[in-house]
């Protein structure tokens, strides 16, 4: 079976539209209609006109767009596809560091489960972090659940505090890119233009020459001709389909185990059979949302 030909007809057939992240494996970004960081297709999700969103990411993301879209019907794949990371931060931690610090705004990474969205006061993405938190006049700000993320942060906007909840949070693909990484691709490569997630630890973001989201990424690597990509490795598949001419490098150990459980043959079952609906209840959608939509009004 021709999975992405009969995947094109069933998304016509059901008026379903399929937004996959920059991640995902190139035969599903390759399958869908819109592809992204997680803030574009969140941004996205909400301009389409079907009526079912197929998200092909993981969990949180498809939380994501049911919160922004609860009149539509929003499919996961996978939805076994979770986010190590997201885990990391729960509500009760939430409430507890807003009792430890009264009247400091929690800005959350939209990495991060409904139910702790829900809990503070606007989500970012690695994208738009620094200008959520600037945008606060209260000098301490906590944020999570990465922690490099926040140091990252806290290096853009010295005159404030960032506070990591948890203090040691962090996305496991991108805690194993190294120092001695960067320094080997630096011999390896000595013209390279090495870019950086702000996931990445802080002694890699330091040596790398620029940092940040895959949007951001996606964006600025028509700018050299030789690049070191320091983030999952799915990135350079819309990299290279944008800069056909440039040459990247990816570390094939840099996999997220989850976003790369959709195939084609999960994508072909979801739209042929209606899985699996995403569902996020309405006490929580509700405070979620105010939350998500300061997150998209600060990257317009």
């Amino acid at each position: 079976m021709n999975y992405t030909q009969q995947i094109r007809k069933l998304a016509t057939k059901k008026n379903a539209v399929i937004l996959a992240h920059n991640y995902q494996p190139p035969e599903i970004q390759d399958a869908a209609d819109i592809t992204g960081d997680s803030l574009e297709l969140a941004r996205l999700a909400t301009e389409v006109k079907e009526s079912t969103l197929v998200i092909c990411g993981v969990y949180f993301m498809a939380e994501t767009a049911k919160i922004l879209s609860p009149d539509k019907t929003v499919l996961i794949p996978r939805p076994d596809a979770g986010c190590p990371l997201a885990n990391q931060l729960t509500p009760e931690m939430v409430r507890a560091a807003k009792v430890a610090h009264p009247g400091s705004p929690f800005v959350v990474y939209v990495n991060s489960n409904a139910a702790t969205k829900a809990e503070c006061d606007v989500a970012c993405t690695s994208a738009n972090a620094a200008t959520i938190a600037a945008s606060y006049p209260e000098k301490t700000i906590l944020f999570g659940p990465d922690a490099n993320l926040a140091g990252w942060v806290q290096r853009q906007l010295p005159d404030k505090t960032i506070i990591p909840i948890p203090a040691d949070g962090g996305c496991p693909t991108h805690r194993n890119f190294t120092l001695r990484d960067v320094e080997i691709a630096r011999r390896e490569y000595p013209n390279v233009t090495i870019i950086g997630h702000p996931e990445c630890s802080a002694d890699v973001q330091l040596a790398c020459d620029l940092i940040g989201s895959t949007g951001f990424m996606i964006r600025s690597c028509g700018e050299a001709k030789e690049w070191i990509i320091l983030t999952e490795k799915g990135i350079a598949h819309p990299l290279q389909k944008r800069y056909p001419d440039t040459v990247f490098h990816v570390m094939d150990t840099a996999v997220c185990p989850n976003m790369k459980l959709i195939e084609l043959s999960d994508l072909y079952v979801t739209l042929r059979d209606g899985v699996y609906p995403v569902q996020v209840a309405a006490p929580i959608a509700v405070k979620a949302r105010i939350a998500i939509e300061r997150m998209i009004g600060a990257a317009k």
